[in-house]
């Protein structure tokens, strides 16, 4: 299940806070993109950078003790060196990009991903016929929207499958569909702090951990009919 689903089922969990740790208050327009198409059965699914974690942990939990190849990227700030194998390493403003590009399981990849959060997984492979792809490279930062500003192309990841399950947690308006796309807007009305935090004084651990307060509108665009929702939530 992706964190846009999570937040319209009041299944919030630790996956979602961390989608918006990187979120001031503010109107978010233009965010977790969704462009999706149903060829006789097999779905392709476009999206902006918001949902690649959740695109390889759906296809590594597929994959599970099984190798495959892997290609792409894994960003972080930290140091990787020992944590994995990596082909090569580029550094930018502290951020870096460590190339990926070999065999690993699913088992693995979900491994890394829990001992490394906050990092952005960028990797790219296939399990059978469901198939992921990643741009290989950091996702812009979040900030608030520039009036007037054009939304992003929904081409950073894209998801192929037959499994109709998994494309309903995309598009959950109208289980059979011909092309959809689905545009966000994060209105954040305020954060709020934990009572645990309230004397802290290292104003990193407070942004990390405090929620945010709003809610969600997502206008989706379902074979040519337009359905608007809204949700308040707090991840």
């Amino acid at each position: 299940m992706n964190f846009i689903k999570k937040i319209f089922d009041k299944k919030i969990d630790e996956s979602v806070h961390l989608q918006f740790q990187k979120f001031s208050r503010g109107d978010f327009t233009n965010r977790a993109i969704i462009s999706a198409k149903n060829s006789s059965g097999k779905y392709t699914i476009n999206t902006t950078s918001e949902f690649a974690h959740d695109f390889v942990n759906i296809l590594a939990k597929k994959l599970g003790g099984n190798k495959t190849k892997i290609t792409g990227s894994i960003i972080s700030t930290g140091d990787l060196k020992g944590e994995l194998e990596f082909k090569s390493i580029k550094q930018f403003q502290g951020v870096k990009n460590y190339s990926i590009e070999g065999e690993m399981s699913g088992n693995e990849i979900i491994d890394l991903m829990k001992k490394f959060p906050k990092n952005f997984f960028a990797l790219s492979f296939s399990v059978n016929d469901d198939l992921v792809k990643i741009k290989p490279k950091a996702p812009k930062s979040g900030k608030p929207s520039s009036k007037g500003e054009e939304a992003p192309k929904a081409d950073f990841c894209k998801f192929i499958t037959k499994n109709k399950e998994i494309v309903q947690s995309f598009i959950f308006e109208k289980p059979d569909f011909k092309t959809a796309s689905v545009i966000h807007t994060f209105a954040i009305d305020s954060i709020v702090i934990p009572n645990e935090l309230k004397n802290e004084k290292d104003f990193a651990i407070v942004r990390e951990k405090s929620l945010r307060k709003g809610k969600i509108i997502r206008k989706a665009i379902i074979d040519d009919k337009e359905i608007v929702s809204e949700i308040e939530f707090e991840a």
